[in-house]
């Protein structure tokens, strides 16, 4: 890993960062870590460079311990998450992961605008992003934080495209850190299910709900618990009933057996969960049958 410095100015368009990447401009933020629009030029591809700055991390070794984890994303496989094509060292312990670009826009821009998306086309999202998490799961990776600025999706396409980005990101560094099995909230409070409240790490069933609290959101234009503050919603989550989709929205007119594939999923006690993203799919292909 190299150890000269980098600034912000190196990022600018039309800037070559680290002798290989010539920026085109800033794609995303994912919270953590920009993502910028480059040229690949020692594989000619284009490419999304999510850069991890020297600041993030307590020197080289902790950055190379993050950079080496993180591998394993490189092995998923599916027209669902987001191809991860390296993980690469940058000057002064800075990490990148160099990564496809997702197709289309993020879905954040959808239920911003507090819209509702017809039920079947919901189904169809949900066994999309089923199928990018059993892949993430098939390799022994969570995702961690799957919320709708996560999830990408092109609104014109007949197939309704649908991918998983930025997956793994804050699990991993958490990890680098050494910051214990314990963990502060890891994810994004509206989406995380109640027992990341108390400090425990993502896992499957947190992706599993995840997925469920997007749907929800889409199916019906409201998240699934009311509230506006983190504290508001936390109490709202400790309902040991799953949220009701009717309830939150009286005038929805839903197929059968959909609110019950989505509450399998939104749960509080993980026990009464769907306890793998395969169970939650045949739920949902369930509802797109009948």
């Amino acid at each position: 890993m190299a150890t000269e410095s980098f600034s912000l100015f190196d990022l600018a368009p039309g800037r070559v960062f680290a002798d290989r990447f010539r920026i085109e401009k800033v794609h995303r933020h994912n919270g953590l870590a920009p993502a910028f629009l480059a040229d690949d030029q020692t594989t000619g591809a284009h490419v999304c460079l999510t850069v991890f700055a020297p600041s993030m991390f307590e020197g080289v070794a902790q950055a190379e311990e993050f950079r080496v984890s993180c591998q394993a994303w490189t092995r998923v496989k599916s027209a669902h998450v987001t191809k991860v094509r390296e993980i690469v060292g940058l000057p002064s312990a800075g990490v990148a992961w160099v990564s496809d670009v997702p197709h289309g826009e993020p879905l954040k821009r959808f239920t911003e605008e507090k819209k509702r998306m017809e039920p079947a086309k919901v189904v169809k999202l949900g066994l999309g992003l089923l199928d990018g998490l059993a892949a993430i799961h098939h390799v022994g990776l969570v995702h961690g934080d799957i919320k709708p600025s996560t999830i990408y999706h092109d609104p014109k396409s007949k197939k309704l495209a649908v991918e998983l980005v930025d997956g793994g990101i804050t699990p991993g560094l958490w990890n680098a850190k050494h910051l214990g099995e314990r963990t502060a909230l890891i994810g994004t409070p509206f989406y995380a299910p109640v027992e990341q409240f108390g400090g425990e790490s993502p896992d499957v069933q947190s992706d599993v709900y995840n997925v469920a609290a997007v749907l929800f959101e889409l199916a019906s234009g409201v998240l699934p618990w009311p509230g506006k503050s983190y504290l508001e919603v936390f109490q709202a989550k400790l309902d040991r009933h799953a949220p009701s989709l009717v309830k939150r929205a009286p005038d929805l007119e839903l197929p059968s057996g959909f609110e019950e594939a989505i509450a399998g999923g939104l749960v509080a006690d993980r026990r009464a969960r769907y306890p793998s993203v395969e169970e939650f799919r045949a739920a949902l292909e369930r509802v797109g049958n009948d």
